[in-house]
């Protein structure tokens, strides 16, 4: 059996194994990885620190003391339940020292493990590849509309029925407006989106539609590959036309949650006074102290969103005047599930090219 193996090869094993620190697997990992460091955070800082104070040996010394614990205490409890069979891929940064540990103390138990050639590293070269070349050749049909519109739920009730979704937002952990961030749930980092983007990507059948929200190039602090922003700019649209009162139902039900958070509000609100002035934004702040999000929402949709919804999308999607317009004259649930199965229709067999 060969010693190495490539990040094509993972699905072949059983379990994949990330032996980096936490803090680093936090960061990302390849999608279901188990973490079993040989290392903690802070035994990682103090091997590297020996390292730049005192060499090599010294580092290697201390470390592989800490390294040998680790790997003991993994034996006796995460991996103890592991049958004969078991075929684990095992990973570090770069696929050296750590994973080699390892992957020894493995295949000494008489597991098959394997190394993952160039670790983590190999990963990361996949996802931007991945993104580069597939990205271009998703078969998209972006789904728009003006905030309220129900473009998230309609999204959901498509991947429910059966259709291929790109759900941005639920990778972002954001809502993708001013007001998206969501309580209590900090968004992924940079690279660990691109990981969950390139993770759905891979599963796409380019043979059938897949339908994603309308996106600006940002999303709360992450950035969209530019390839996928790209794509989507290319893509035709299908627009959600939801009267104005249907839509104020579904934010306020939607949002409802910003009235327990009068303060966030008033601060995400003070960033938009360059744009609507000093007295608009203060009445606007006025409403969020008190909890009027009727009429907030009601204002905001009015002078905030809707304009800069109608100037966005003449300028970002490039077939905007072909779209596809659906009209919805109800948010509920029954509603929203009759909206994605019109669209679905109107898209059933249809591959953009």
């Amino acid at each position: 059996m060969k010693p190495y193996v490539r990040v094509d090869d993972r699905h072949g094993f059983d379990t994949l194994i990330d032996v980096r620190s936490p803090a680093e697997f936090a960061i990302d990992h390849i999608p279901g990885a188990l973490n079993c460091p040989v290392l903690d955070d802070e035994e990682r800082r103090i091997v590297g620190t020996l390292y730049k104070q005192s060499g090599a040996f010294e580092a290697r010394r201390v470390g592989g003391a800490m390294v040998a614990a680790n790997l003991a205490r993994h034996l006796r409890e995460r991996l103890a339940d592991q049958p004969a069979s078991w075929r684990p891929m095992v990973y570090c940064w770069r696929g050296g020292l750590r994973s080699a540990s390892m992957v020894t103390w493995l295949r000494m138990v008489g597991w098959d493990a394997q190394q993952l050639a160039g670790g983590y590293k190999s990963w990361r070269r996949h996802v931007i590849d991945l993104l580069e070349t597939q990205a271009p050749r998703l078969p998209l049909v972006v789904i728009c509309g003006a905030t309220g519109s129900g473009k998230t739920r309609v999204l959901q009730a498509l991947a429910a029925s059966g259709e291929q979704v790109l759900d941005i937002e639920a990778l972002a952990r954001h809502k993708g407006s001013l007001l998206g961030a969501l309580p209590g749930i900090a968004q992924p980092s940079q690279t660990g989106f691109e990981t969950a983007l390139a993770d759905a990507i891979e599963r796409v059948d380019l043979g059938r539609p897949l339908y994603v929200e309308g996106e600006g190039a940002r999303i709360g602090q992450l950035n969209l590959p530019v390839p996928l922003v790209t794509r989507m700019r290319d893509s035709p649209c299908v627009e959600i036309d939801v009267p104005m009162p249907a839509r104020l139902t579904y934010l306020l039900h939607d949002y409802a949650y910003l009235g327990d958070r009068p303060d966030w509000l008033v601060e995400q609100l003070g960033r938009l006074r360059a744009l609507h002035g000093g007295a608009t934004i203060e009445t606007w702040q006025a409403m969020a102290r008190t909890g009027d999000l009727p009429h907030l929402f009601a204002a905001l949709a009015a002078r905030h969103y809707d304009p800069a919804y109608a100037r966005s999308q003449r300028r970002h999607f490039h077939r905007w005047a072909t779209r596809t317009v659906i009209a919805a004259d109800s948010l509920t649930p029954e509603g929203i599930a009759a909206l994605a199965q019109r669209i679905a229709g109107h898209c059933h067999g249809w591959v953009p090219a």
